[in-house]
Order: structure tokens, then sequence, then C-alpha cells
């Protein structure tokens, strides 16, 4: 990879069409290939298969589609295998017979895994192994309607010269299960490890390759996970799903600001609610900060949970030279509570308030929301999504929010204050609870 140290991989060369030769031969449908008129290729979109999960579906645009090939990756112990064990055992509940690969856990300890979410199924087969030709000789015989390999870093093809996980690895036996996908009409999901970067291992082209990536995020100190789709060709790529880890396994939240809001603070200084948009999808999410004396007058603290440190850094900056807070003599503390991992601009002004009321040691209305995207000239600029961040807001009971003075447009839900600066919205929001 461009840019990083020891990513340079030794490949052994062979016959350019060896392999070709072995993916036309073992499925023969790119020979048999015929170009046809667009209208008269059949709409696959009404046979989606539905996963079970509300949540994966509403990320995969209404279910997998027949043939596909995807990639799902997130960090270690997320949750990646628990979703595709549920997947796996409800596809084969409704739909039919489904192979589980797994090439990194035994079947005794795959089995552990079933009965703990309560996966048995009889359609439900599984085996381990990594030798891409054993699987793909395995699905000519058993014909299933769903694969799940388990995870594509662990498989290998016997004639490339590379340890299983290799940059030609991963490629080959990419392209295997693409073959396996587009000839046989078969759904295909691949588990993708990450780097410490965060970005899935492997070559970049895995990513082209395959029809849908989503990655699988959350802190696993926390029951709160998001499956968030950065390419799609079969829907959306602003959609999210969101789900609890609970002892049965993820669990689709059809509330999730409800449940963010569970445990705020009734009335405590530096707790601000803030409208985000994930995606397509308002969510409120609490905003808390602290501001304390630097102590024996050392150098002040800047520390952030879940929220970019560039705009925070931005934004008290802000504060300190457009409103004259002294927070240089200050430690100051942000976090966006439940785990969120929270990049929005539109958070740029709840931030703001939070650390003023922090530091005044002021509360803010706990009905009252802020939003609004913070200049360097102190000003507040307008955000999009603002209608369905004021019904998710209006639907949960809240009754005011601070908006950029631009977003208003008179039909609001609920009471709101435009505001053209940041002077004017702490005003706002400090006045009534000072």
């Amino acid at each position: 990879m461009c840019g990083e140290w020891n990513t340079l991989v030794e490949e052994t060369a062979g016959p350019a069409n060896k392999q070709a030769g072995r993916w036309g031969d073992q499925q023969n449908w790119v020979s048999s290939s015929k170009p046809v008129p667009l209208t008269q290729v059949e709409d696959s979109s009404h046979a989606r298969i539905s996963t079970g999960l509300e949540e994966l579906d509403r990320v995969l645009g209404g279910g997998l589609v027949p043939g596909c090939l995807g990639l799902i990756g997130g960090d270690p112990g997320i949750g990646k295998s628990t979703l595709l064990l549920q997947v796996a055992s409800s596809v084969a509940r409704q739909a039919g017979k489904v192979l589980y690969v797994t090439g990194e856990e035994s079947l005794g300890q795959l089995k552990l895994r079933a009965v703990r979410l309560g996966a048995m199924e009889e359609r439900l087969i599984a085996v381990s192994e990594a030798d891409s030709e054993v699987i793909s000789r395995i699905i000519a015989e058993e014909k299933p309607l769903l694969v799940i390999v388990d995870s594509i870093q662990t498989m290998y093809v016997q004639e490339v010269a590379s340890p299983p996980g290799s940059v030609a690895q991963v490629r080959e036996t990419a392209g295997r299960f693409l073959q396996i996908a587009k000839g046989g009409g078969i759904s295909v999901l691949l588990v993708g490890h990450v780097t410490k970067g965060g970005a899935l291992a492997g070559p970049k082209v895995l990513e082209h390759a395959v029809d849908f990536v989503l990655y699988f995020e959350g802190d696993v100190h926390t029951s709160f996970r998001i499956l968030r789709s950065v390419k799609n060709r079969f829907g959306s790529t602003n959609e999210v799903g969101i789900f609890e880890m609970t002892g049965q396994g993820l669990t689709p939240v059809a509330n999730p600001s409800e449940f963010l809001l569970s445990q705020r603070p009734v009335d405590s200084p530096g707790s601000v609610v803030v409208p985000y948009m994930e995606g397509t999808r308002p969510l409120l999410v609490e905003v808390q900060a602290l501001v304390t004396p630097t102590p024996y007058g050392g150098n002040p603290r800047r520390q952030t949970t879940g929220v970019d440190y560039q705009r925070f850094s931005m934004v008290l900056a802000v504060l300190e030279k457009r409103q004259g807070y002294p927070l240089q003599t200050q430690d100051v503390f942000l976090n966006a509570a439940g785990g969120l991992k929270l990049q929005e601009p539109a958070l740029d002004l709840g931030m703001a308030v939070a650390v003023a009321s922090s530091h005044s040691n002021a509360g803010v209305d706990p009905l009252c929301a802020v939003l609004g995207e913070v200049g360097l000239a102190g000003e507040i600029r307008a955000v999009r999504g603002v209608e369905q961040r004021l019904r998710e807001l209006h639907r949960l009971g809240f009754e005011r929010c601070i908006i950029p003075k631009s977003n208003v447009q008179g039909n609001e839900p609920l009471q709101v204050h435009g505001v053209r600066t940041i002077q004017e919205a702490l005003e706002i929001a400090l006045r009534k609870r000072r």
C-alpha cells in the first residue's frame, strides 16, 4: 500500500490464463455469456431474500439479492460472526439451505455459539475448511441458497505459493467466490479482517469486486453497534443499521434515540442533546462536557471520546476568541454518550453549548436540543436534514430547538430559535437556567 512500510508482498508468477481457465471450467459461465438487451434482462429486485433482521435488511436495501457477493468488516469481537450466524439461521428457517464455512473455528466451537444464540436449524449446514477448491466442490454438491465464509483471510488456493491472508491469496480466493456467486446465483457473504487503521485488510481489489461492503462499528465495552454501508450496488449507502448486543445475540434497536437517552442525567450542567444524522436517519445523542481548573498551573488537558478532536479544538478556540471564555487555564473533556463516533459538523454548536454550560455551571433545558455548524468567525451555518431532526425531537417530547437562522422555515413541529452567531445561541440556551 502506498505510504506504508512493510506492505510489499512477494508473489510467484504463473501462467496468466491458468486461473482464468479453472474458473471458466468450474462454473462454465464466462464462456457461455451472451449479450442481451437490457429491456429483456429479468428484474431480480422482487427476489430479495430477507435476512430476518430488519436493520440489516434496511442497510442492504431490502434484503439479499440472489447471486450477490458481500463483504462485512469490523474490529475483532465486535459481533461479525454473531450477526452472520443469526442471518444464516433465519435464512435457513425461512428460505432454504445455508452453508456456513468457518476457517477460524472448529465445528464444536461453532455449535456452542449456535446453541447460545438459538440458531440451530436442520437446513443450516457447516464445514470447517480453508481450501477454496474443497469448498467449491461442497457448494456444487449441496447447492445452498446462501454461503457465509468466515473469514476470507483464512482461505487459500493451492496453486498460489503464498500463505493465507496474503495479498495474492485474498485476491485469488475472492475471485473464486465471485465466480460461484455470479455463475450459480448463490448469495455469498465474506467476513473480512480490518487493519489497525480500521480499513479492510487485503488488496483494494477485494472491495471493488464485491457488490456491497458493510462495516460493523461500536465500542466492545458498550452494547451499542452500528452497521454502516460504504458500498452497495443494490441500494443506498446512506442507510445504517443499529443493534444492541445481548446474551442472545444482536437485537435490532427499533427506537435508537430513546435507547441513547435512557440514562441521560436530568438538568445536569454540561449535558446537551443534539439531533445527529446517521446517513438518512436522525438520532438524538447526548453530548457531555466537563470543564475544570487545570491543577498546579500546568498545561490544560483536552480529551474527547466519540467526537472529532480537530473540530472540538476549533470550537474551543472560537469560545475563547469570540466569547472570552478563559479555557486556556481549564481542562476540558468531551464525551458522546453511548459509544457512538460522531463526525457531523452539525455537532459543533452542541459541543460549544455543552462546554459553556459546564464552565458556567448552568444546566440546559432538558427539553431543548441544539444543532448547527460553527464557523471561525462565530457564525452559525446551515446544516442538512433539519426537518427530519425536528420530527424526531417532536416525537420524543422535546419542546424547543436552537437551529441556524437560515434553516428556519416557519412550519416546524416544535418551537425553534433561529440564531446567526454563537453568542445568540449561548444566550438562549443558558439564560433561563442560570
